[in-house]
């Protein structure tokens, strides 16, 4: 039972969707942003909820599937309904926010574009032919919603940790794109879906894997004149663990590692935070987490 509830909340994106509003929580808290962000956190979850799934839901099965998919295919009319619902949650609730649809519009275009190749009709299929789509569209996508999105709604930050939290958020994310590409190397290839990854071989990709975690690191560190040395050590974490991980990661190949671990990392910066708030404030209360 409790197998059964863990891959329905991990393999709906019902996880994945919790990892983007408190990635976006920690933005809000660490640039001190002043906006009404209950609107957009509801915006967020229900907006990746429904992409996430309407990615999955175009996602091809195979007799070599993993695990998640294989697991979507007995499920397509709920991945289906969790993308009109998401669809429409997202809709009801970006309406606060309209007044910067420009914004908010550039999000939902990138966030299209990610899925669009797998639709299946000739002219979507041709963005498979755009270089490096694949990894740098995640990235910009999950940096922008999660960390500069909320900036430019709010309009009350500080050029330099509204720029440091944005360098690091984003060479982060595309260190773990890079392993989700390694891993999906060879099928990718074989599909015609382009990216910067497929070109590399392994020695220059991890290279570049490293180095992308040494500017997460940098920019991290960076942040030490605005931000507390406890929030800093808790942004350094997950580019820690993402840099000694990898290795593990090859080798377990499993959905499990992959959607629950690397892609939680995304948001473990942010479970750090609220854990310490937590444990420095024993009955810390809604409002003071800032929700």
């Amino acid at each position: 039972m409790f197998k059964a509830l863990f891959n329905f909340i991990l393999f709906s994106s019902i996880y994945i969707a919790i990892c983007a509003v408190c990635m976006t929580w920690q933005t809000n808290v660490l640039l001190a942003l002043n906006y009404d962000a209950t609107d957009y956190y509801k915006f967020v979850f229900f907006a990746t909820l429904c992409s996430y799934n309407f990615h999955w839901y175009l996602t091809p099965v195979s007799l070599d599937a993993s695990h998640r998919i294989q697991w979507g295919a007995g499920k397509r009319r709920l991945q289906m309904a969790f993308t009109i619902l998401g669809g429409l949650a997202s809709a009801y609730y970006v309406i606060p926010l309209l007044q910067h649809w420009f914004w908010i519009a550039i999000a939902m275009v990138m966030t299209f574009l990610y899925s669009a190749p797998k639709i299946p009709h000739p002219l979507a299929r041709h963005l498979q032919k755009v270089a490096f789509g694949k990894t740098l569209f995640l990235t910009f996508v999950w940096t922008y919603v999660t960390t500069t999105l909320p900036g430019l709604i709010a309009g009350n930050w500080e050029w330099l940790p509204f720029l440091a939290l944005n360098i690091h958020r984003f060479f982060l994310i595309y260190a773990i794109c890079i392993l989700f590409d390694w891993r999906d190397k060879v099928p990718d290839k074989a599909a015609g879906i382009r990216s910067l990854i497929t070109y590399m071989d392994d020695r220059h990709l991890f290279m570049l894997y490293f180095a992308c975690l040494a500017v997460s690191g940098i920019a991290a560190i960076s942040l030490l004149p605005h931000t507390p040395t406890w929030i800093v050590a808790t942004l350094l974490v997950p580019v820690i663990i993402i840099a000694t991980i990898r290795k593990f990661a090859q080798k377990n190949t499993n959905d499990y590692v992959y959607y629950f671990v690397l892609d939680g990392m995304m948001a473990f910066s942010a479970f750090l935070h609220i854990l310490t708030l937590i444990l420095l404030h024993p009955g810390v209360r809604l409002e003071y987490l800032h929700l």
